[in-house]
């Protein structure tokens, strides 16, 4: 539809977002965290297990293909289109419209990624020879990775179920339940690589395609789940598939072109695979690697407060209230600031430390150590873009404008491709980490750009006041951690475990106090308000009953 300024209806007026915005994201992040260090030891488990080698790099484009799916599902397209069309339907229409609303989006889910499933198997040898036609230079790693492909494509069926179920649960404010499923796909990662690795000599199969058994036992446990507590508040799954159904044809019509509008970060991801395949062996799992570990504050702050955002602005939408909106994303804007920037430069001043200390043990050397945090000191700086953007995206869609974000979209993975192949050939595959984070970046400075033309302002003075605050106590605190680790390296060269985990600890501990003072100095207000938050709970946790 065609972009046009937000009107407010009559009695629209701003309301205290902040704090309830805050609540629902510290539920949604204490879950989130929960699943992204489940996460974090999985990738521990396949890196002491597997290291940075063939095997590893055919197992990540292997699952690049249905990880870029989970990934548009999960955290993108479907939660953009599907809570604001449920949320309006439960408003309007009550719970059992709602409720047969989530059962045709299910169905259709599970038709539309079947017929998927089924030509990715049958396809798979084409498939990933377009996308890693290097590996044919390695006897024996293009094979694995095609039978590898043929083992994971039903992850897509179980992941499309599990977000259909995560939407409806968003929607009546049931956040942790959601957030904490995908801690299920990590268990059953993890119980299913180290229990079969062994046996996996017996059956005749490589070592790898025990992790990748352990995707569909993932994918399974992340959807059983979040069943009971569905069940709870009354829904019952019916078989029923409506083609001409209002609310399903809506969530479709968004859907489409929102799987475009969210997707440059994952395309971009792919693009990155793809190219990194002709640049070595542990190019690819390197890249992975550092994006794993730049990703964990996108989806413990940057996730959860989007997931908070969506409902509120869909309410706001509903009433046709722009003023309301209008603080509900410009909160989410400087919430997100205040946790995600001083992650920025932490990553960019510990990578190595904090690579060291996660990976390097077992197969995972010390060269994989120094190529995956050049990556993530690369991929970093996009981190504030990527956020950004899981709050930009789904604004448009509450304001029915799939469109926009879709050219936008466009326009950025063009860019993407652009400056990867002009970064990789000065600065080989880190080059393609900076690429994609300068893409990023471009990504939510043009949304938010539109989306303030739409909403008539984005409280921009407020939002550009907070960033230049916290900016300016990041980078004191950037400098405060670089001096310690600098000073404990010097002190205790050994790259030992416990000294590994002291470099970090100190560097960390000593970073947080120095960002509280430098941020209190600066009158960061939102990040004192969060800091103070965290404290009361945890107050109120240690007090007696």
């Amino acid at each position: 539809m065609p972009a046009q300024p937000f009107t407010p209806g009559p009695d629209a007026s701003p309301p205290a977002a902040s704090p309830q915005l805050a609540r629902s994201a510290g539920v949604i992040g204490a879950a989130t965290m929960t699943s992204r260090l489940l996460g974090l030891v999985r990738d521990q488990v396949l890196a002491f297990l597997f290291g940075a080698g063939d095997q590893m790099d055919a197992y990540n484009i292997a699952f690049r293909i249905p990880n870029l799916v989970r990934d548009l599902f999960a955290e993108g397209a479907m939660s953009a289109a599907f809570v604001p069309t449920f949320t309006r339907t439960l408003t309007a229409e009550g719970r059992e419209r709602a409720w047969r609303l989530g059962s045709l989006v299910v169905n259709a889910l599970l038709l539309a990624t079947g017929l998927v499933v089924v030509a990715g198997m049958v396809f798979a040898a084409p498939i990933t020879t377009a996308f890693a036609s290097a590996y044919a230079e390695v006897p024996g790693k293009l094979e694995l990775t095609v039978s590898l492909t043929r083992v994971m494509f039903p992850f897509l069926a179980l992941v499309a179920v599990a977000t259909a179920l995560m939407g409806m649960l968003n929607s009546l404010h049931r956040f942790f339940i959601p957030a904490v499923s995908p801690a299920m796909f990590n268990v059953g990662s993890i119980i299913c690589t180290i229990g079969l690795v062994p046996v996996m000599p017996a059956l005749g199969l490589p070592l790898i395609m025990a992790p990748a058994i352990g995707v569909l036992v993932g994918g399974f446990l992340q959807m059983a789940v979040q069943w009971p507590a569905l069940r709870r508040e009354g829904y019952r799954y019916r078989p029923v598939l409506d083609a001409r159904d209002e609310g399903l044809r809506r969530v479709l019509v968004l859907m489409g072109p929102g799987v475009v509008g969210l997707a440059a970060v994952q395309v971009n991801l792919l693009v990155n695979s793809i190219l990194a395949t002709g640049e070595g062996t542990s190019a690819v799992s390197a890249l992975n690697y550092a994006f794993r570990l730049m990703y964990m504050p996108i989806g413990i702050f940057g996730v959860s407060i989007a997931t908070a955002v969506v409902p509120t602005l869909s309410r706001h939408a509903a009433r046709n209230d722009a003023a309301g909106m209008r603080e509900t994303v410009s909160s989410g804007l400087r919430m997100m600031l205040m946790l995600n920037v001083p992650a920025t430069i932490g990553l960019i001043v510990l990578a190595t430390p904090i690579v060291a200390l996660i990976f390097e043990h077992g197969a995972f050397t010390p060269a994989h150590t120094a190529a995956t945090a050049a990556a993530l000191a690369f991929y970093a700086p996009g981190l504030v873009g990527y956020s950004a953007v899981k709050i930009a995206v789904p604004t448009f869609y509450s304001l029915r404008d799939s469109r926009t974000p879709v050219l936008v979209s466009l326009v950025t993975v063009l860019l993407n491709v652009a400056l990867n192949l002009t970064f990789v050939r000065v600065l080989g595959f880190t080059g393609l980490a900076l690429g994609t984070a300068f893409s990023a970046i471009f990504n939510a400075g043009i949304l938010l750009w539109l989306l303030r033309s739409r909403l008539c302002g984005l409280d921009e003075r407020r939002v550009a006041s907070s960033f230049a605050r916290i900016g300016a106590a990041s980078l004191v605190m950037g400098l405060a951690a670089w001096a310690t680790d600098a000073a404990i390296a010097a002190w205790l060269p050994s790259r030992a475990i416990p000294v590994m985990g002291l470099r970090v600890a100190a560097a960390i501990a000593v970073a947080l106090v120095v960002l509280d003072g430098a941020a209190r100095a600066l009158r960061a207000e939102e990040f004192v308000e969060t800091r103070n938050m965290l404290l009361d709970r945890l107050r109120l946790r240690r007090r007696p009953a």
